[in-house]
């Protein structure tokens, strides 16, 4: 189908939005996340103005990066590959519209009331109700046009990154609707309907579930299109695709225990949530074979293209990510880990390394084919781009591993007597070279984000040259 034919079929209109949102919330994210980084390698950057304060920027660093950076990465990846492997419009472009502009109202709205101190205090849903609402109207929309796309299709076959965008779609409205019932007492205030220890497990339901469907069957949806396009390899085994898909879904939902290790939680539920954490690791592992097997024959690309080099290398972090998530669900492990920067690596193993890159590659590949080009603006900015997130990446986690490993060794440490070796200051002392590298590997990534923008900038710039271009050349009958 030619680039002509294929947006007067297509609604591209909101793909384009959602993937030059990607962009900006990209940066803007990131940027803050090196901001709060800074604070706690110069304290004094914690200014006397309480919404600059650490306490309330970490949580807009993570809404921003987690909902929109890759929420917007994921609404414009569903909506285009629902699209051309349904081989069919949008269920409806108002629809799709809403979804934008409401998307982009909740992250102005978590931008606003977060540095105000309005919040929940609950781990990636720290947004209070009137936000929340807003939430569920714009997801009930997308389901809508998701779904309702599915069922006007003019394939028979519903191909396989459709079931893992499905079901990060459903999950999540699942998840949003149960952890957010709350019993509002002001305009910007409520408190949550359940209570100490049942709060704490809904809450870690809800919180490693927006990991496993938000940030990683969403992503996993993206991994199944833009892998074998940009290989141009068809998936390696489309079995184990479909042996992966319902193997995530059916033991994800019962891993959330694992973060409730040692705590008021029954000792019978930590155990479940250690236990399905481990079997976990098999279905991960399946799907990550099956993403770096679909290369077979293609490898030699990767010498020449970057794009398909983000995608790899993303891979190999989801990989090592959920190896490492069930390790440190074991009990012995996690006495180890809890409460330490080893858990911060983790998590942004998945989130740099994992949803990241993926979405980086996906769009270098996405964002041509959106304006009618052949390529990005320069290769070589892909390229260059490619190693700072690769480094950038590896600075951080490596600096996070370390730290983690030594405050928990050290928090542990006891005398003779009894009585602790060390004090949390003199961990926190030992803790600072791990913080300054934390620093500059998150700046570097953030670089290779201000890079990726120049170049998406250009390549849409180049896209309206051409159409100038055209416009200017005489029209014969």
């Amino acid at each position: 189908m030619n680039t002509a034919s294929a947006n007067e079929t297509y609604n591209y209109k909101v793909v384009r939005q959602f993937a030059i949102m990607t962009v900006v919330w990209g940066v803007v994210g990131m940027a803050v996340g090196v901001l709060i980084a800074a604070q706690l390698v110069w304290p004094e950057l914690n200014t006397h103005y309480p919404w600059f304060h650490f306490g309330r920027l970490r949580p807009l660093h993570t809404n921003a990066v987690i909902f929109a950076f890759g929420g917007c990465a994921l609404f414009a990846t569903s909506y285009y590959v629902v699209q051309r492997t349904s081989q069919a419009r949008l269920f409806s472009d108002g629809l799709a519209a809403f979804t934008f502009w409401g998307w982009q109202a909740v992250i102005v709205a978590a931008a606003i009331t977060l540095p105000l101190g309005y919040t929940t205090s609950k781990e990636y849903a720290e947004l209070e109700w009137p936000i929340d609402i807003l939430i569920t109207l714009v997801w009930v929309s997308y389901a809508l046009v998701f779904f309702g796309t599915i069922a006007k299709r003019k394939m028979k076959h519903i191909y396989v990154a459709n079931w893992f965008f499905g079901a990060f779609i459903l999950t999540v409205a699942v998840l949003h609707i149960g952890n957010s019932m709350a019993i509002p007492v002001s305009a910007m205030k409520s408190y949550s309907v359940y209570a100490g220890a049942i709060d704490a497990m809904v809450q870690w339901w809800y919180g490693h579930n927006a990991v496993g469907f938000f940030l990683t069957a969403g992503f996993l949806g993206m991994m199944y299109y833009f892998v074998p396009k940009q290989a141009e390899r068809p998936v390696y085994s489309y079995r184990l695709s479909i042996v992966h898909f319902w193997a995530l879904i059916s033991i994800y939902v019962w891993a959330g225990a694992h973060h409730l290790h040692y705590s008021a939680l029954p000792d019978w539920a930590q155990s479940a949530g250690m236990v399905m954490s481990l079997i976990l690791l098999a279905p991960s592992w399946g799907g990550m074979i099956n993403g770096m097997m679909t290369l077979s024959g293609a490898w030699h690309k990767l010498r020449t293209d970057p794009v398909l080099r983000f995608l790899v290398v993303s891979l190999s972090f989801y990989g090592m990510s959920t190896f490492e998530g069930p390790m440190m669900s074991i009990k012995t492990v996690n006495a180890l880990s809890h409460n330490t920067d080893w858990t911060i690596g983790h998590v942004h193993s998945g989130a740099l390394g994992w949803v990241a890159m993926i979405s980086i590659g996906a769009l270098y590949h996405l964002i041509p084919r959106l304006y009618g080009l052949k390529s990005m603006y320069s290769t070589n900015l892909v390229n260059v781009h490619f190693w700072l997130a690769t480094i950038g990446t590896v600075l951080y986690i490596a600096a996070m591993w370390v730290n983690g490993i030594m405050q928990g060794l050290m928090w542990r440490a006891v005398n003779a007597d009894g009585t602790l070796q060390y004090t949390f200051v003199q961990a926190l002392k030992a803790s600072y070279p791990g913080y300054t590298v934390r620093v500059l590997g998150g700046a570097v990534f953030l670089t290779g984000m201000l890079i990726m923008a120049y170049n998406v900038y250009r390549t849409v710039r180049q896209r309206d040259a051409v159409a100038d271009d055209a416009a200017a050349v005489p029209q014969t009958a």
